[in-house]
Formats: C-alpha cells, structure tokens, sequence
C-alpha cells in the first residue's frame, strides 16, 4: 500500500491548494484505509440495506477492493460576505447547517464549488500518477455518518492500481 498511501497524500495536497472562493479555505480531508477502508464497505451495505437506497451495496465492494478513500468536504463553510447571489436558491446568503440529513445544509453553492474544484483537482492529480479513482457520493455519506471525517458535507474517492479499473464495470 506504501505507493498508494503516497499517491492519496498528494491527493490531499492538491484539495488543499485548489483555488478557494475569496481565498478562504473550508475544505477538510482525510485518507481511510487497512481496517477503517473494511468498516467503512461494510457501513456502506448496512446503510443502503437500512434506508432502502439503491447502489451502496455496489460501491461498498467498490471501496472493499480498493486501497484507500480519500475522502474531501466541507466544514462550517461560511457564505461569501454580502454577494447574495442567489445560487443556493436563497434571495439572501442562507445560514448553513440549519438541518441535517445525508449532509447538513443547506450549504452555499459557491463552498460547494470550492468543494468541487478540490475533488477535480484531487483526481487529477490520481489519473496524473495512473491510480485508478471514482468520486463516489454514497462512500461520503456513509464516512460521515460513522465519523471518519468530521465535515457537513463529503465525496469519497477509492483509489486502486489493478490491471483492469475497478471501477469502470460496476
């Protein structure tokens, strides 16, 4: 694993210098592997069997045969000062994390850009070094909710170096 630990700490590097809206950073991150990777898959079966949702169980084997899950979020991310642009849906910036479900939100649209360009970035930097990877929201939800990560909102990444992408058949 040591060459795919290196490869989802320079993941994690480039979520963090990824551009941020005003400059201001709300981006978390944290790398899942050896038993919490198992805890984590076999959380993933339990909470799609438990809430009837489609899919968890195909991307906890997905999570179960990789190497590690970097997993990138959101916490307390704040809305950008006085831009009230309306992205969220809101006529005026929102207070986020007013209730909770899969995620706390509501979430302004612009951190969740900035969210998004650090998991672009992120994957990048993976398909840059030939590591297999797939930004999966169900491996976030569950990371969350069994506090791998402490974020209001989170995406996991699986990273594996196989012959074949593991992903790419699901």
């Amino acid at each position: 694993m040591g060459e795919l630990r290196t490869v989802a700490e320079l993941m994690v590097i480039s979520a963090r210098t990824a551009p941020k809206s005003k400059g201001e950073d709300f981006v978390v991150t944290e790398i899942v592997e050896g038993e919490d990777l198992q805890r984590l898959a076999e959380a993933m079966n339990a909470f799609g069997q438990r809430t009837g949702k489609a899919n968890f169980d195909r991307d906890a084997e997905c999570v179960r045969r990789s190497s590690a899950v970097v997993l990138i979020g959101i916490k307390d991310a704040k809305p950008l000062e006085g831009l009230n642009c309306g992205a969220c849906g809101a006529a005026q910036c929102i207070k986020p994390n007013t209730f909770e479900g899969e995620f706390k939100g509501p979430q302004c649209a612009l951190r969740l850009l900035d969210m998004g360009i650090a998991l672009g970035s992120a994957v990048k930097t993976a398909s840059l070094l030939n590591v297999d990877n797939r930004i999966m929201y169900r491996a976030g939800v569950v990371a969350r909710e069994i506090g791998l990560i402490d974020a209001d909102f989170v995406m996991g990444i699986p990273i594996s170096a196989t012959g074949k992408n593991i992903y790419f058949d699901r």
